[in-house]
C-alpha cells in the first residue's frame, strides 16, 4: 500500500466479494489482463467525453493518457470510460446539449454506482459537460477531480483575432452591407477557431471552466491553459496523482461544494461577465446537494462586484489572453477581498493557499477592485406579472436607454413562428415594439436548445434601430451579445406562466433598475384570459418516445436549474448522505470499507 492509499477502498465490496459473484468480478479483472496486486489499488476512473462530433474534445486522448501516468505513478488502478458525445455547435438544432446534460450526468453517476470505482478524474470542455459531469459528482459523492479541456487558439482574420459569436456575428453583419464576401466568410469557418478546444471567447464553455475553478473542483490554474499547450498535458498528469490523494483523504464534492464555494463561483461568474446559462447550472449542481440559490443572489453579488476581465463578446480579449495575464488565480486574486478563502479545493489546499502569489501581469486583461474593467453589472433579476418566478437580464448587453422602457407586445408563438413571420411585410413595427417570444423554455420547446439571439426586424434596422427590447422564456448564448434581452421567464408559457397570456398590442413594461418586467393588465384580465373558453397558454406536443420524453415530464423550471425532479435530494436530505446498501460478504483477511457507497437511485 503506497502513502496514497487509503485504508479500505470502495472498490473491495466488488473485489473481495466471496463465492460466485466475487469469481466472476476478479475473473472479469484477469481477462483484462490484471494480476490480484492490481485490482488491490484503489480504483481511478477516468471519464472523457471525448469523440469525433467534439472539437472542444478531440486533444482529450493525450489528457487521459496523462491522468492514467499520474494514476500510475501514485500506485492507483486507472480505468477509462469514455460518455456519450456533447458538441453543442454540432447538433441539429444548436445547443441541443442543454438538454442531454441531465443525460449526461446521469450516465456518469450509474458509471460510478454499478462499478469498481473508488475515485474519478473527469474531463470536459464544451458547454454542458462540465455542469453535467459536476451533477453527477454532486450526486456520487465519491472523491472526483475535474479537469477542464481548454480554450481553442485564437483564429486570425483579415489581419485581426477573431474567436466564435460576436466576431462571427460581426462579419454577417459585414456581410450584408457587402463590406465582405461570400469567400472571405468560408475563409473565417476555416480559422475562426484553429485548433481542439472549447470556444476562445466567453461563452458557456469558458464561463463553467472559470466557475469549476473558483468552486475548487478542478485544480487552480487549470482552467485557462491553452487545449494544445503541453502544460495541460503536465497539468493532467499531476491532476492524476492528486485524484489518489483524494481518495486516500476521503475528501468528497460535498466537502469541497459548500454554499460558501458557490457564492465565489458566482462571485467569479459576474467578475468576468460570464454567460448567463451557468447560472442555471449552478443552480443545478447545487441543487444535487441539497443547497439552494436563489437567483437573487445572482442579482445580489452582481451588483456589488465590478467586471475584472475584458474578454469577447464584453471586451476585448480571449481565453489564450487570460493565461498570459495569470490566469483564473490572478482573477481570484484581484477578487481576494470579496471571496471566502477558507473554502478546501480538490488539491487539499484552502482557495486562499491555492492562489497565493498569482498576479496579474496584464490590468487591460484582468483589472482589480480599484481600477475595474468596468464596474459592476453581471445579471439583474426582474419579477412582476410576466415573470413571477423571476426573469434574468445580462446588464452588460442591455441598452442604456432600453433599460426604462414601455412599448407594444408583438407576440411569437415558439422560434418557427418568429422566423416566418418577424420580416413579413405585412406585420407593421415601430421603434419602440417589444418582441415577446414565448414557447422556448425547457418544456416548450422540449430541451431549450439554441442561442438565444433574437435578431432585430429588418424594417426596423433599415429604418436605424440598433436595439429593442425582447422578453422570452428561452435562454441566451453566452459567445453573442444579445442586445436588451429579458431571458430566462419563469414560469415559462408552457406549463401557464402568464408570457403565454399576452396578445400583440399589449404595453409592456420593463424597469431594469426596479427589477420589475410587467404587462398593462390587471389580476382580473389574465386571469379571465385564462379562463376563457378555447384559450390556453401557448403549449407544445409532448414526445411520444425516449429521452425527449423523459424530459418533456420531469423538468423543473429554468430558476430551478432545469434538473429532473426526481434526481434533486428530497428537501432535508443532501446527496453527502447517500443510502448504504448491506455489504456483501468479503474474503477472509479482506478490509471493510469505511467510506459510503454512493447513493443507490
Amino acid at each position: 500500500m503506497t502513502d496514497d492509499e487509503p485504508a479500505s477502498r470502495r472498490s473491495g465490496e466488488w473485489t473481495d466479494q466471496v463465492g460466485m459473484e466475487g469469481f466472476q468480478r476478479r475473473t472479469a479483472f484477469k481477462s483484462l489482463g490484471l494480476r490480484d496486486t492490481d485490482y488491490g489499488r484503489s480504483i481511478i476512473a477516468i471519464g472523457t467525453n471525448e469523440s469525433d462530433f467534439t472539437r472542444c474534445h478531440r486533444h482529450f486522448d493525450q489528457l487521459v493518457a496523462a491522468v492514467r501516468d499520474g494514476v500510475l505513478e501514485a500506485g492507483g488502478l486507472p480505468r477509462i470510460f469514455n460518455t456519450m458525445p456533447m458538441a453543442a455547435d454540432m447538433t441539429r438544432p444548436v445547443g441541443d446539449t442543454f438538454m442531454h446534460r441531465n443525460l449526461l450526468s446521469m450516465e456518469v453517476e450509474e458509471t460510478a454506482r454499478v462499478y469498481p470505482i473508488d475515485g474519478m478524474v473527469l474531463l470536459g470542455a464544451c458547454d454542458e459537460t462540465i455542469p453535467g459531469m459536476l451533477m453527477a459528482a454532486a450526486s456520487i459523492d465519491l472523491p472526483t477531480l475535474f479537469i477542464p479541456g481548454g480554450p481553442a487558439l485564437t483564429g486570425f482574420w483579415q489581419g485581426r483575432q477573431v474567436g466564435i459569436g460576436f466576431d462571427c456575428q460581426r462579419a454577417f453583419d459585414a456581410l450584408a452591407r457587402c463590406e465582405v464576401s461570400d469567400a472571405d466568410i468560408t475563409d473565417l469557418e476555416a480559422a475562426v477557431e484553429p485548433s481542439s478546444g472549447h470556444c476562445s471567447t466567453l461563452g458557456t464553455a469558458s464561463t463553467m471552466a472559470v466557475a469549476v475553478e473558483a468552486l475548487g473542483m478542478a485544480p487552480v490554474g487549470s482552467a485557462a491553459i491553452p487545449a494544445v499547450d503541453a502544460r495541460r498535458v503536465a497539468m493532467a498528469r499531476d491532476a492524476g496523482v492528486q485524484a489518489m490523494r483524494l481518495v486516500a483523504a476521503d475528501l468528497r464534492p460535498s466537502q469541497i461544494m459548500t454554499e460558501a464555494a458557490f457564492a465565489n463561483a458566482i462571485r467569479a461568474l459576474v467578475a468576468i461577465d460570464g454567460a448567463t446559462n451557468a447560472v442555471t447550472h449552478l443552480i443545478a449542481v447545487a441543487g444535487r446537494l441539497g443547497i439552494t440559490l436563489p437567483l437573487e443572489r445572482f442579482d445580489r453579488i452582481s451588483a456589488e462586484t465590478p467586471v475584472l476581465l475584458s474578454m469577447r463578446p464584453m471586451g476585448e480579449h480571449y481565453m489564450s489572453d487570460l493565461y498570459r495575464a495569470g490566469g483564473v488565480p490572478a482573477l481570484l486574486d484581484s477578487l481576494r477581498p470579496l471571496l471566502d478563502l477558507e473554502t478546501v479545493t480538490v488539491t487539499g489546499e484552502t482557495l486562499g493557499e491555492a492562489i497565493r502569489g498569482a498576479r496579474s501581469t496584464d490590468p487591460t486583461v484582468i483589472g482589480s477592485l480599484d481600477q475595474p474593467i468596468a464596474p459592476p453589472r453581471g445579471v439583474a433579476v426582474l419579477r412582476g406579472n410576466l415573470a413571477p418566478d423571476g426573469a434574468l437580464v445580462r446588464l452588460g448587453t442591455a441598452s442604456p436607454e432600453l433599460m426604462v422602457h414601455r412599448g407594444r407586445a408583438v407576440v411569437f408563438d415558439g422560434l418557427a413562428d418568429f422566423e416566418a413571420r418577424v420580416n413579413d411585410p405585412a406585420l407593421e413595427w415601430e421603434a419602440d415594439d417589444v418582441i415577446v417570444l414565448r414557447g422556448e423554455g425547457p418544456r416548450g420547446s422540449i430541451g431549450m436548445s439554441g442561442t438565444g439571439l433574437i435578431p432585430i426586424p429588418d424594417k426596423l434596422v433599415e429604418a436605424g434601430v440598433t436595439d429593442l427590447v425582447r422578453i422570452t422564456d428561452w435562454r441566451m448564448g453566452g459567445t453573442v451579445g444579445g442586445g436588451t434581452a429579458v431571458i430566462h421567464v419563469a414560469p415559462e408559457s408552457a406549463v401557464g406562466g402568464p408570457l403565454g397570456l399576452v396578445e400583440t398590442g399589449d404595453i409592456v413594461v420593463l424597469d431594469i433598475p426596479a427589477r420589475t418586467v410587467s404587462v398593462e393588465l390587471s389580476d382580473a384580465e389574465l386571469e379571465a384570459r385564462r379562463s376563457t373558453a378555447g384559450r390556453a397558454p401557448y403549449a407544445t406536443t409532448p414526445p411520444v418516445r425516449g429521452f425527449a420524453r423523459l424530459y418533456a415530464e420531469s423538468v423543473l423550471q429554468i430558476n430551478e436549474g432545469c434538473d429532473f425532479d426526481f434526481l434533486v435530494p428530497p428537501k432535508g436530505r443532501s446527496a453527502a448522505a447517500p443510502r448504504r446498501p448491506p455489504a456483501p460478504p468479503r474474503r477472509s483477511g479482506a478490509p471493510t470499507r469505511a467510506a459510503a457507497l454512493p447513493r443507490a437511485r
